[in-house]
């Protein structure tokens, strides 16, 4: 899709006011000085677990467990995440840890 400059400027500063917008939105509606709601706190413990699991959800569903090699990688891989976390509580460790061993056995091992 060509644009001309205006149309450029136009969808850049839309997209930047945009940016803006949603990084101050929280701030504005829940100062500091006032108490967060009930809601808000309850969605803040409960979403990071929700979107975690719909993303291992998304991942594995493509997964065969009934053709070579069974799903055994992202098995394995899922293995490795869970010991690492449990054992180091690093979050960006196992998930790393995890996702450089499943692209390792992706590569050179199935």
């Amino acid at each position: 899709m060509n644009l001309t400059t205006g149309e450029n400027f136009l969808f850049f500063g839309i997209i930047s006011i945009t940016t803006i917008l949603i990084r101050f939105l929280p701030f504005l509606l829940f100062p500091e000085n006032k108490k967060t709601p009930k809601y808000i706190e309850y969605l803040g413990r409960v979403l990071p677990f929700t979107i975690i699991g719909m993303l291992v959800v998304y991942c594995l569903k493509d997964v065969s467990v009934i053709s070579y090699p069974f799903g055994l990688p992202e098995a394995l891989a899922i293995l490795v995440i869970i010991i690492l976390h449990v054992w180091k509580s690093n979050t960006l460790l196992s998930i790393g840890v995890g996702t450089v061993l499943y692209m390792i056995l992706l590569q050179f091992v199935f």
